[in-house]
């Protein structure tokens, strides 16, 4: 289905920004609370198998800081935060979508009311 093709396009190249905003202010997540807060989304289920490679991208370009915890379940869990220029990064996505979707729905000839 060609529809079904395009949205896992468009949930593929923005589900770093869904991380990072998992991530805002301060708060601290490991890898499995992130899974369950997107499949908590319509449309951003997503698996371990998918977002562990993100994160460890993430951390590596500088849009994320790890953390290893004890857990009171099992081993030790790492835990993601938001850096300043994973902070930076999502504020420059926002601004893009924003612009993105409007002319998207302009050429759809969808309104927002806002």
């Amino acid at each position: 289905m060609v529809a079904e093709k395009v949205f896992s396009q468009l949930r593929r190249g923005t589900l770093e920004y869904c991380v990072l905003a998992l991530l805002q202010d301060d708060e601290q997540r490991y890898g499995f609370e992130l899974v369950k807060a997107l499949g908590q989304v319509d449309g951003l289920v997503t698996t371990e198998g998918t977002l562990y490679p993100l994160l460890a991208r993430l951390r590596r370009e500088g849009l994320v800081d790890t953390v290893w915890r004890e857990s009171e379940s099992g081993p030790p869990r790492r835990y993601y935060t938001s850096t300043a220029a994973g902070t930076a990064a999502l504020a420059a996505f926002i601004v893009d979508w924003e612009r993105f979707r409007g002319s998207v729905d302009s050429v759809l000839g969808l309104r927002r009311s806002r």
